[in-house]
């Protein structure tokens, strides 16, 4: 069977897409290859990365186009013209619109640095620490059109100590970050799922 064909989103430095591709490099994550990485930021340096590794690069700057109905289009016949299998949002810092989730139903992971449903949208880590809890962690779901709402796939869990910071809980949420994404993708490519809620279930 053919290797499943990925396409990586990503506004940044990509972290998770270095453990991603690293994963696949060194034969623990299989099935699958990165075909693509797509970013809105000609500077973003998940890009960099991606050409030492010998892949695909494609940009596409939001005002470069005169809507974003125009832009995300662009991005649409992009990855539909190499039949990618499943997207992997890795740090891609805009929201889609309904136009592109639904152009790809249950095809479009993302990550978010809480344990969903809570502390959805920006700044989780801060709400986290605000709130007062004391774990937090972090969730690869399906994308659906409301934000950070769809079927969770793989959690993990992370403590939040009593003299955590912002950046120190990011710190140590990113690493079961790398873990995670990993492993969501080994499930949804290998294994075979179904979608029962809220949740991805093991077929």
């Amino acid at each position: 069977m053919a290797d499943k064909k990925l396409a990586v989103l990503l506004s940044g430095r990509g972290s998770n897409f270095v453990a991603i591709a690293d994963n696949i490099a060194r034969g623990r994550l299989s099935g699958c290859r990165i075909n693509v990485v797509i970013s809105d930021k000609m500077s973003a340096g998940g890009l960099d990365e991606a050409r030492q590794r010998g892949i695909d690069t494609l940009v596409f700057p939001r005002k470069n186009y005169d809507t974003k109905q125009a832009w995300e289009g662009a991005m649409i016949a992009a990855i539909e013209d190499r039949s990618i299998d499943y997207i992997i949002l890795a740090g891609f810092m805009r929201i889609l619109g309904d136009a592109f989730v639904e152009s790809f139903p249950q095809r479009i992971l993302n990550i978010h640095p809480s344990l969903l449903p809570s502390f959805i949208g920006l700044d989780a880590q801060r709400q986290a620490l605000e709130y007062g809890v004391r774990y937090s962690g972090c969730t690869v779901h399906f994308v659906t059109s409301d934000l950070d709402a769809g079927p969770i796939i793989v959690q993990k869990v992370v403590p939040v100590h009593s003299d955590d910071d912002e950046e120190s809980l990011s710190r140590r949420i990113l690493e079961q970050e790398h873990i995670a994404y990993s492993e969501a993708i080994d499930l949804i490519v290998n294994r075979g799922f179904i979608i029962q809620g809220r949740r991805v279930e093991l077929q």
